[in-house]
């Protein structure tokens, strides 16, 4: 072979392509055509794929927002149903209130020892063991000086007695579950207003509520027994039980404010159905122990678990006195009673407001209101 046709046929060395080089132009020819056909790359496939997740994270996270609102917009919307089905409940119950005046009220139309309560109050307290710990009011006359005409200033209405035989209506405000944390507010909006009221207290020991249940007669109020533990079983297991509880509790309050208290309510009210033994058997020993119970026939419907709104408060506790000669009207001194505290004031100056109607803490000459019929009339 000639030197002119080597020299025209032979490749440099350098001009041979790489296996690199032949990949690269593979790779480059592959993605020309993917771009010809409208296909991405790998890398901007990825991309994509993460907004996409990205953004169908953000709708779930929108459509759980939006979930989590509408069922605060339920929970709210059951509340207020909760709140109708209670006013519901205290409206039937002051139509039975009304048919048992009728039948057993008094010449000057009080509820007499057979008064029976509407459904949902009578037996609040006792399907509610541990929402109810009460308490009741000791005799004024038991303190010092002569507190009957203390109270009678105070209401603006002469001698208390004499009130209480001329009022038309008598309203009784009686709070339970005390002392408390509450004890202190509620004593002062009394004072404020020159009320006085009765507390059903149970055997709360600790300084504090020495100090709260030593005010309470200082002020001038009732005090009243409401068993010392509250705890049903144990109470309620038999009349011994009972009396043992009612002895220590009497001489606990003797102890801290030198009062003998002689007023009782029993937990769960005297028409519990917690209690397996009769009520008129701890009726009958309270009796023996020159002792009366107190039940109620107004309930604020404050004794539940959920808080009653204000306004709810005020009608529970105002629109059913002109129906009653003697109203006792039930709350509660707790500390998680926020809206029964902010609602005292308008209640007392409610009733205050309307004619021949006079606010009084529980004496000797109060009528008793018991729901349950334990002695024969006389």
């Amino acid at each position: 072979m000639s030197e002119r046709n080597m020299s025209k046929n032979h490749i440099s060395k350098d001009k041979i392509p790489t296996k690199d080089i032949q990949k690269n132009a593979v790779s480059k020819d592959r993605k020309q055509k993917a771009a010809k056909n409208g296909e991405e790359s790998p890398k901007k496939s990825g991309t994509a794929m993460y907004r996409i997740m990205a953004a169908l994270w953000m709708v779930l996270c929108a459509v759980l927002l939006v979930r989590i609102w509408s069922l605060n917009h339920t929970i709210e919307s059951l509340k207020d149903k909760i709140g109708n089905l209670t006013r519901i409940v205290m409206e039937q119950r002051d139509r039975l209130e009304k048919l048992a005046e009728t039948s057993d009220a008094g010449p000057d139309n009080s509820p007499g020892q057979g008064e029976k309560p509407g459904p949902g109050d009578a037996g609040r307290e006792g399907t509610e063991p541990h929402e109810r710990k009460q308490a009741e009011g000791q005799e004024n006359s038991l303190q010092d000086g002569n507190p009957q005409t203390d109270v009678a200033a105070a209401n603006g209405q002469g001698i208390a007695g004499t009130a209480e035989q001329d009022a038309a209506h008598k309203v009784y405000l009686t709070f339970d579950d005390g002392p408390s944390e509450s004890t202190q507010e509620i004593l002062d909006i009394l004072d404020r207003y020159g009320v006085k009221a009765t507390f059903f207290v149970v055997g709360r020991e600790g300084s504090q509520a020495e100090e709260n249940l030593r005010k309470i007669v200082e002020a001038g109020h009732t005090l009243g027994m409401h068993s010392y533990t509250h705890k049903y079983d144990e109470i309620y297991a038999s009349v011994e039980d009972f009396a043992a509880d009612f002895e220590k509790e009497q001489a606990y309050l003797l102890e801290v404010t030198g009062v003998e208290s002689t007023i009782y309510r029993f937990p769960g009210g005297s028409s519990n159905t917690v209690s397996e033994i009769d009520m008129r058997e701890f009726a009958e020993y309270l009796d023996s122990q020159g002792v009366r119970f107190f039940d109620w026939n107004i309930s604020s419907g404050d004794g539940g678990s959920f808080l009653v709104p204000v306004e709810m408060l005020i009608e529970n506790c105002t629109a059913a006195v002109k129906d009653h000669g003697t109203s006792v009207v039930l709350m509660h001194d707790a500390a998680g009673k926020t809206t029964t505290r902010e609602a005292l004031p308008i209640i007392i100056e409610t009733i205050q407001a309307m004619d021949d109607t006079v606010l009084l803490p529980i004496t000797d000459d109060t009528l008793p209101v018991q729901h349950i019929q334990w002695k024969e009339e006389k």
